[in-house]
């Protein structure tokens, strides 16, 4: 303790002498002593991620600034540093105009997820102390959802005619309506319908969306057949494909593993998968021993040792992409190493996949999306 520490106890321990002497109330017994409160221990302070040079554990094709892989190119790209806004993503007059729609659909109506959950405000959760993979979150609790879900219908769709269609995550989603519809009109994609649902609330573990979207399981895809897709039917007077070859996913963090889990675990729904800085790291809640190191387990397990399934894949992560972002400090908790570690075990098993690593770019960084999602969307519809 410095000079200045010590100076300060003296002076206290004299002003609460001096008060004492000035207080007039009657001797009373001494209360019996009381152990010294335990100060719970400090939240561990959030790394800033540090910007990744390059890709480390994978090669890949270096491109010009403000250049793309072409959509019908396969394997690892680094791009950047600039990011110009693709024309697709901007909405034109000359082109035909779809319509937007959006409706509610609440807890109490869905079948799948009728028992919400959150977190309370504030709290997160602590490491198990003897399973440093897993994360306790007592303060998670029942909790009703309300959401949106947005619908894109191209002026091109023909009423009571099959058509292919695109769910995201995290909605609504206006630059990829606007990207269809400049697509659909250049004939760049099929016409197709677009649907955008937001998420239940929160984030990562203890939450609704850290539940639908990190959740190893096919859960969420049957939330969206059974709940979603015959809402936007019937509402909107559209009939929607059952072929998943013409059935796409797509999201970002979260969102991203939610767009893959809907289709690894569902092929007979969806064969098509858009990711952003896809959350493939140790997130789900509760822990599950079948998958002990949650979407982590995408990469070290699970594709290197299923045979390949029918799935097209489009990914991005940047170089200032998330690096442990909560307590937990597990090595299981680097968004740029989890991506690269994909893309690894996708070309291992042959899948056929694009992979952008992308300079000068955070966590779903907006300016990447607006440059590159005419180009993911073309390159998971071809073939």
């Amino acid at each position: 303790m410095g000079t200045r520490e010590v100076a300060a106890g003296i002076a206290a321990a004299v002003m609460a002498i001096g008060a004492g002497l000035h207080t007039q109330a009657p001797p009373q017994q001494a209360a019996p002593a009381q152990p010294a409160p335990v100060a719970a221990e400090a939240p561990r302070p959030r790394p800033t991620p540090p910007t990744r040079p390059g890709l480390r554990l994978v090669t890949g094709t270096e491109l010009p600034d403000g250049t793309l892989p072409r959509p019908t190119q396969d394997g690892n790209f680094i791009v950047g540093p600039t990011h110009t806004a693709a024309p697709e993503t901007i909405a034109r007059d000359d082109v035909p105009k779809g319509t937007t729609h959006e409706f509610t659909i609440t807890s109490a109506e869905s079948t799948v997820y009728p028992d919400g959950i959150a977190r309370d405000a504030g709290t997160f959760g602590t490491p198990d102390p003897a399973n440093p993979a897993k994360l306790d979150v007592p303060t998670s609790r029942a909790a009703p959802w309300t959401r949106k879900v947005a619908v894109f219908v191209p002026a091109q769709y023909v009423a009571g005619t099959v058509a292919p269609f695109i769910v995201g995550a995290d909605g609504p989603d206006p630059m990829l309506f606007t990207t269809l519809e400049n697509l659909i009109a250049q004939k760049r994609l099929p016409v197709m319908v677009g649907i955008a649902v937001a998420n239940g609330g929160g984030d990562a573990q203890g939450s609704q969306r850290g539940r639908e979207y990190d959740t190893l399981s096919g859960r969420y895809a049957e939330f969206i057949e059974k709940d979603v897709l015959p809402q936007v039917e019937k509402r909107f007077n559209v009939r929607l494909t059952k072929d998943p070859d013409q059935r796409a996913t797509m999201g970002c963090s979260s969102g991203a593993a939610a767009a893959l889990s809907m289709a690894w675990y569902r092929t007979d729904l969806y064969h098509r998968v858009l990711g952003y800085s896809g959350t493939y790291v140790n997130q789900q809640w509760p822990w599950n021993p079948e998958t002990p190191q949650g979407a982590w387990g995408y990469h070290t397990t699970l594709i290197p040792n299923t045979p390949r399934k029918p799935l097209r894949i489009w990914m991005h992560v940047g170089d200032r992409d998330l690096y442990n972002p909560n307590v937990m400090r597990d090595q299981m908790h680097d968004w740029v190493e989890a991506n690269e570690r994909m893309a690894q075990a996708l070309t291992a098993k042959g899948y056929p996949y694009q992979f952008m690593f992308v300079r000068n770019a955070g966590h779903c960084d907006r300016a990447v999306k607006a440059q590159t999602l005419p180009t993911a969307l073309e390159y998971v519809w071809t073939r």
